[in-house]
Formats: structure tokens, sequence, C-alpha cells
């Protein structure tokens, strides 16, 4: 073989070799929490067309911190924020921001139920197992059936906080977390997951996020802290999250936030980034996590069912992401 043969060849291999550690540098893999999952995916197929791949995976936002924290994911997704215990535990070091808003819908399948308003207790009773039937509700006739989430969960933390906030019997029976001990219902895996329950079960009733109410499910009314019935949305859910004030971490919550026009269980979902040993990546990692806070990305949000970002929150977000090292 020539000389000139053998340096084509070895050009060629050295440019595949570059070629593939570039695309390796511009894929990325994320996991965690479902109830943002149409947004991400929505958002990261847009940033696809500018050359950067994501991969990511909805297994819930228990799954997402575990495998942040064992290192396996080049960031996680949580709709808790990371408990310091946790973050205790990632010696590359945490930036945890806000990626977009939400609210959490009481959701129903019961065609005899047109509009139906639900005032605290009276959503705490039917997740206690207190309220049985439709009857009780005087909103058509049989048996309420329960769905909740079976897997880890933040929306279920965020769910639960809510509940725990209405009722000072909910705090001390079943209490607030990523998994709770429910006194009653069936389990649903993800948001998709209940929402496939609810969707095929008449007379069935659970929790989701507002992204996931369609077709045969409905949003009840809820009645918030000032005694007003207000439905889950884009108007609803900007006035309550505007009464989150975040801490130093970016972590914030209110799970039942004043206001006429609040809408009673809204939350924001988090993005978990490492500090430093991000190497090459680094540069991706932000421009990815840059474009979720753009308004490529968040003014696709209502469309979808969520709360865009703005103001203080937003800017806290874009300066987290800043963060972000080799």
């Amino acid at each position: 073989m020539t000389f000139v043969k053998k340096a084509l060849i070895f050009g060629t291999l050295a440019a595949l070799g570059a070629g593939a550690a570039a695309s390796a540098q511009s894929t990325l893999n994320g996991a965690g929490a479902t109830f943002p999952a149409p947004f991400y995916l929505r958002a990261f197929d847009g940033l696809a067309k500018t050359g950067t791949r994501v991969n990511y995976q909805a297994v819930g936002s228990g799954a997402g911190v575990r495998q942040f924290v064992a290192g396996t994911v080049d960031f996680g997704a949580t709709d808790e924020p990371i408990k310091a215990a946790e973050a205790a535990k990632v010696s590359r070091g945490v930036v945890q921001f806000p990626t977009v808003g939400g609210t959490i819908a009481i959701a129903y399948n019961k065609p005899d139920c047109a509009n139906l308003k639900l005032t605290q207790k009276q959503a705490v009773d039917i997740f206690l197992g207190t309220i049985k039937t439709w009857d009780q509700l005087k909103c058509g006739k049989g048996p309420i059936k329960v769905v909740h989430r079976s897997d880890g969960s933040g929306t279920t933390f965020a769910f639960t906080n809510s509940l725990s906030a209405f009722s000072p019997t909910w705090k001390s029976k079943v209490g607030e977390g990523k998994t709770v001990k429910w006194p009653v219902g069936i389990g649903g895996k993800g948001n998709e997951g209940v929402a496939g329950v609810i969707s095929n079960t008449s007379g069935s009733i659970g929790y989701l996020n507002q992204a996931f109410v369609r077709g045969k499910i409905k949003a009840a009314a809820l009645q918030n802290k000032a005694g007003k019935f207000v439905l889950p949305n884009l108007a609803s859910g900007a006035a309550a999250l505007n009464n989150i004030r975040l801490d130093s971490n970016l972590a914030g919550e209110d799970p039942n936030p004043a206001g006429v026009a609040s809408y009673p269980i809204s939350t924001l979902t988090w993005i978990l980034a490492y500090q430093k040993g991000n190497g090459a990546k680094a540069a991706t990692i932000q421009r990815a996590m840059n474009y979720l806070l753009s308004p490529a990305a968040q003014d696709q949000a209502d469309n979808l069912g969520y709360v865009p970002l703005k103001g203080n929150i937003l800017a806290a977000s874009r300066k987290a992401v800043a963060r972000i090292g080799k």
C-alpha cells in the first residue's frame, strides 16, 4: 500500500472519529418528570433542528433524581426540588432551575357530570375515600373510582402538598411526598398512565398535569383560598405562580396560593444539571437549557397546557444556566 493511500485511509478514519466525537458532544441524555414531558419533547424537537439532540426519558421525578445523583444522565428533571441530602451526594455540584410552570388538574371521566365544582374539603375527602359516590357530589350517580400515581412522582408531591395545606386531617393521615400510602384508588404510571386509566374508566377521578386533560377527560373547577371556583389554565396558573418566592437554590412552592384568580394546585418544574465535570458537553448543555428558556420554547407552553416563565423567575433560571461549566 502506498504512503498516499495509507494517509487517505488514516485521514478518513480520523475524520470519522472526529465526527463521532462531535456527534456525541451534541447529543444529551436526560431523564425524570413526566409532568413537563410534552413541553420538553416539543422544545427538544425544535432544538434538534439546530444540530443539538436531546434524548429525554419521562420516567418520573423520583427516578430522574436517582439517575442524576448516580451520574448516569447529562441532566435530571423533577417536579419537587432536590433535597439537601440528595444534593450532598453529587460531588460535581448541582445547578437547579425552573423551566416552566403548570397546574395539576383534578381530572375526571363522567359523561353525566358536565361541570364538576369541588371545595377543597371535597377534594380531600374524595382521595381519603370519605366521599365514595358521585351522588354525594350532586353530579351524576354511581361509585367514584379514584386513580393516583403508582410511581415516585413530583406531581404527587405537589398534589399531596396542596391537600396537606387544605386539610390537617390529610396532613396527619397521609401527608405529602413523591410517594404516599393512598387510602383508596388504583395506580397508573406517569401522568400518561393516570390519563390512560381515567380515559378508559367511566366514573373515575384522579390528578394529572393540565396538559393531559383531553378527550373524555375533564378538569374540575376547584375552590381556591379566596373561595372562588377556578379551572386550571394559563391565567389561573400564572396568578398562582406569582405568589411563589424562590430561595437561593431556586426552589419554592405555595401549596394554597392567595388571590381570587389563583388555581390552588399550581407548581413549577425543575431541571437538575451538574455545575462541573461536564467536559466538552458543557456548551451543549448550556445551549439546550437556554433553548428551554427561550421565547421559541416558552411561547409554546400555553398551547401545550403549561404556564410560561416570566419576570424574575425566568431571569433567575437563565442566570443559573450560566453556572453550568466544564
